[in-house]
């Protein structure tokens, strides 16, 4: 049976940071980090290349696994798939975002999000934004991220 889960969930994973997988039985352990420190690491991976997958800075990243290495560098475990990262921590509104926050959007038409970012303040984020382009900075007033806003999380 480990097998098979693992394949599954291989699979979902194969299919990018919008991916639907079974929910692995994995306890996370997810501390929180201060909004400012998750930013200074964030910002280190601006330029960094997108990769279908990716969570490290030296093969690149996509969405959620800049999210899961940013975690990771404070010694936090937080999951590999947008959709599950919108369980974490507590919804916040676009009035209270602070520095560190979660953005998440519905770029893919389902009914969870398929892409994360991390808010960095001044209405920008940070995120992996597609194949073909780099980890970047962006506005949340941009038409596209207004119209695929689906919301933000704060990990306390």
């Amino acid at each position: 049976m480990r097998r098979a889960a693992a394949w599954a969930l291989g699979l979902a994973l194969l299919a990018g940071c919008a991916a639907d997988p079974p929910k692995p039985q994995l306890h996370w352990q997810v501390k929180a980090v201060p909004g400012p420190a998750l930013v200074r690491t964030v910002k280190s991976a601006l330029g960094r290349p997108y990769a279908f997958g990716g969570h490290d800075p030296k093969q690149g990243f996509d969405c959620s696994g800049l999210v899961w290495w940013a975690y990771g560098e404070h010694g936090s475990r937080v999951p590999h798939q947008a959709y599950a990262q919108y369980e974490l921590g507590v919804a916040v509104s676009r009035r209270e975002l602070r520095p560190g926050d979660l953005v998440f959007f519905d770029t893919d038409r389902n009914p969870k999000p398929g892409h994360v970012g991390v808010y960095v303040g001044n209405g920008r984020f940070i995120h992996a934004p597609s194949a073909g382009e780099r980890v970047r900075e962006d506005e949340l007033a941009n038409n596209y991220w207004k119209k695929t806003w689906y919301g933000a999380r704060r990990i306390e």
